[in-house]
């Protein structure tokens, strides 16, 4: 069966997402990996030696004590500090909320600016499928929070 094309009838449906081919796979989350792994494993030895070797032999080595209470500290500041960051940099690339990008993304589907028309006037005629667009907020706001009331609802 993996010898047939992913869309034949026998297997409709297409792997998502798509499997690369070997020659375009990176072996990089593989190094990644063993880094993480062998790195790990080592704090963890030396966590253990740390923690059951006496205290003569720790000091032989040429650590103090004060080192038991400040690469604690040092731990959790440094990931309280990654959080801090991480949301500062959040707030940072945001838009403002007075800014058309808080509302209007890369993917939205705007009519084009030259039309001589109204593209949205296309919608009140019942005859005809009209374009699909997005809808402006200003004209969506004044939609829904017009104090003027429609002529659909006298009716």
């Amino acid at each position: 069966m993996s010898d047939e094309n992913p869309t034949s009838p026998l297997s409709p449906l297409a792997p998502y997402p798509p499997i690369p081919s070997p020659e375009y796979r990176s072996r990089a989350p593989e190094f990644y990996g063993f880094v993480a792994w062998t790195s790990t494993s080592f704090l963890y030895v030396v966590y253990l030696l740390w923690a059951l070797l006496p205290d003569a032999y720790i000091q032989w080595l040429g650590v103090e004590c004060e080192w038991a209470v400040l690469v604690p500290a040092y731990t959790v500041v440094l990931a309280l500090l990654t959080y801090f960051v991480y949301f500062a940099l959040a707030l940072y690339g945001t838009p403002p909320l007075a800014d058309a990008r808080a509302i209007i993304d890369s993917r939205a589907h705007i009519p084009p600016v030259n039309q001589e028309r109204n593209p949205y006037l296309a919608y009140a005629n019942r005859n005809k499928v009209p374009e699909l667009y997005d809808i402006p907020i200003g004209l969506v706001n004044r939609a829904a929070y017009s104090s003027r009331e429609s002529k659909c609802d006298n009716a």
